[in-house]
């Protein structure tokens, strides 16, 4: 059983972060819906495979206003995250962002006027489910901590190692990559950007913004370009569910992992917690696989 010390880990102050990255995940789901259909109406360049982002394809995006409309939602969407975290252990607040694979799925059924099919409702429920559980744990188990230098730095070492991964698996295999790889290497990238906010955010309130801060900064925003550059080749290959779905639950992983394991933030959490904050975390995945045989409207219809 969670001991009651746990209880108190969350301050009222800290409580503020949750609806603050609710909101967060709301414009994330609408700036992903509003991107994924402007890249869908942006044809490749002649002689580029279809999923490709190369010859002019992104440059033209970018004079899309329904592009462009997406990229402020998810830039507004990136704030709050952010503010959440100036109150909320990044454990706690970094999974709720699985709201915006609801509305995401919602709103694409309306707009599709079809109705989600069983496959992709099982799918959802899953991830909202085990993040949910998630969250519930982490909640009465979480502790914010202070922020050091060997935790900035360690994370900052995580992220170089990890970019190299990222950058020769997209010069070695971008062709042969379907839409869930790309959105996990775009979840992994983003799971290091809020890990990284947290960290700069929490120095930048201790008195410690110095050189090294602004190292992490630089990382931040290296990792954040990265991945949403991974996002838009996803959103040519999968649904707005699947990029969505990898998204909020990737991302989080990631960040709860570094939360955990660098930062120390269940340092004090029971046993039970740990296995439920594994169980919670292996079923939202599950969700996720599930979604990514889910196809999309227009496939369905070519196959009749």
């Amino acid at each position: 059983m969670i001991q009651a010390a746990a209880v108190s880990a969350l301050t009222s102050t800290h409580w503020l972060g949750i609806p603050i990255a609710a909101a967060g995940a709301v414009l994330l789901a609408l700036g992903t819906l509003f991107q994924h259909r402007a890249v869908g109406d942006q044809p490749a360049a002649s002689g580029r495979a279809a999923g490709s982002m190369g010859g002019g394809r992104l440059q033209a995006l970018v004079r899309k206003p329904a592009w462009l409309a997406g990229t402020a939602m998810l830039g507004a969407a990136i704030l709050l995250q952010l503010t959440s975290l100036r109150f909320s252990p990044l454990i706690v607040v970094q999974p709720i962002g699985a709201l915006a694979l609801v509305v995401t799925t919602l709103a694409t059924a309306r707009m599709n006027r079809r109705r989600p099919g069983r496959r992709a409702l099982t799918a959802v429920a899953l991830c909202v489910g085990g993040v949910g559980v998630f969250v519930a744990v982490a909640a009465f188990s979480a502790e914010d901590v202070e922020i050091s230098d060997r935790h900035l730095v360690t994370i900052l070492i995580v992220l170089a190692v990890v970019l190299a991964c990222v950058a020769v698996a997209y010069a070695l295999w971008r062709h042969r990559s379907g839409a869930v790889v790309f959105t996990a290497g775009a979840g992994i990238l983003f799971g290091f950007v809020a890990a990284l906010a947290k960290t700069v955010i929490a120095r930048l309130f201790q008195g410690d913004f110095e050189w090294l801060s602004l190292t992490g900064l630089a990382g931040l925003v290296v990792a954040g370009l990265a991945g949403s550059f991974l996002v838009q080749n996803a959103h040519t290959r999968g649904t707005p569910e699947l990029v969505v779905a990898g998204l909020t639950v990737i991302d989080p992983l990631v960040a709860v992992a570094i939360g955990v394991t660098i930062l120390g933030e269940a340092a004090s959490a029971p046993p039970l917690a740990i296995v439920l904050f594994l169980l919670s975390g292996a079923t939202a995945v599950a969700g996720v696989i599930l979604l990514a045989t889910v196809k999309a409207p227009a496939e369905q219809a070519a196959k009749r």
